[in-house]
């Protein structure tokens, strides 16, 4: 399950751990809601990072492996947009206000990563015992994609109606109003959770969700454990500056929903070919080249897009709220 250099997963576990402790700790001390700036730069320093890494990756494992790790990057990054859109409905679901995002962001992201080393190495575990669990994962992944694609705008869960808020405040002693950004408080000598509690458990619930997708879909790409963890876990420390940088703009991405389909669909259908028509090592980086210019190429089109659809919108017509495409 571990690598033969077991201490590469040390040593990257505990990098994170610093780059998170300087974040919360040293970066974003102060309470505040990050502005268009503070969070593009944010987003550029993660970006750079996980750039540097994958320097990394070609230095200690080769062109391969830097490849899958992009790839797997790249292929998180973008199926992480349709996290930001659900982290947008439940802060306004709950009227959370702007300044406490960042904390709840943050402790969902620890939770996110410990879920994500689970799923992974559970997942590669299960495939090295039974391989006809890739049949599974992609045609998991091709149902995703096609009812993803075929989603329309009266989709957006009802977060009311979600049986985690219920049980969780059925269980759970809270309060009605918001205490900083404080997950519990004491009154009376009774400890009682506040709302940004519940909200916090959403998003961990949510990208437990996501992981299902996301986590077969890297593993289209590579199936080592260690490329698989890493180009994860960098796609996900930056999810919350790309959140600041994006989230105002959601529904300005028409075509991104679709993009994602068709990305989730092809890989699905690439882990099942793969599967049946095995390739030679001499093919698989070319294999993996390929299937990140696609990725690329299907995100660049959706973008480009979703900018020529904005600009020839009607001053009067623009996106709504309610619409995350």
């Amino acid at each position: 399950m571990w690598t033969e250099n077991s201490w590469y997963w040390i040593a990257f576990i505990a990098f994170v751990l610093v780059l998170l402790i300087l974040d919360l700790g040293v970066l974003n001390r102060r309470i505040h809601t990050p502005s268009l700036k503070e969070a593009g730069l944010a987003s550029l320093m993660w970006v750079s990072i996980a750039l540097l890494f994958g320097f990394f990756i070609q230095y200690r494992f080769g062109a391969k492996q830097t490849l899958e790790y992009f790839t797997g990057y790249i292929l998180e990054q973008s199926l992480s947009v349709d996290n930001l859109f659900v982290f947008v409905l439940v802060f306004g679901f709950f009227r959370v206000p702007p300044q406490y995002h960042h904390r709840v962001l943050f402790w969902g992201i620890i939770g996110a990563i410990v879920m994500r080393l689970f799923f992974i190495l559970i997942g590669t575990a299960l495939i090295e015992r039974f391989s006809v669990i890739l049949y599974i994962f992609g045609a998991f992944l091709i149902y995703t994609g096609i009812r993803l694609f075929r989603s329309g705008e009266g989709d957006e869960p009802d977060i009311d109606k979600n049986p985690l808020i219920r049980l969780t405040r059925r269980l759970v002693p809270m309060t009605e109003e918001y205490h900083e950004e404080k997950f519990f408080i004491r009154k009376a000598g009774t400890l009682l959770a506040t709302p940004l509690l519940l909200v916090l458990v959403i998003v961990e619930s949510t990208d437990l969700v996501f992981a299902v997708d996301s986590i077969p879909a890297v593993i289209a790409v590579t199936k080592e454990p260690f490329i698989i963890f890493t180009s994860n876990v960098m796609a996900i420390l930056g999810l919350r500056s790309l959140y600041f940088l994006l989230a105002g703009a959601m529904d300005r991405f028409y075509y991104l929903m679709p993009a994602l389909a068709i990305i989730l669909t092809f890989v699905g259908v690439k882990m099942i070919v793969e599967k049946l028509f095995p390739i030679g090592e001499q093919w698989e980086y070319y294999v993996i080249a390929g299937s990140l210019l696609f990725i690329l190429g299907v995100l660049a089109v959706a973008v480009l897009a979703s900018w020529l659809r904005l600009r020839n919108l009607p001053d009067s017509v623009g996106p709504t709220e309610s619409s995350p495409h």
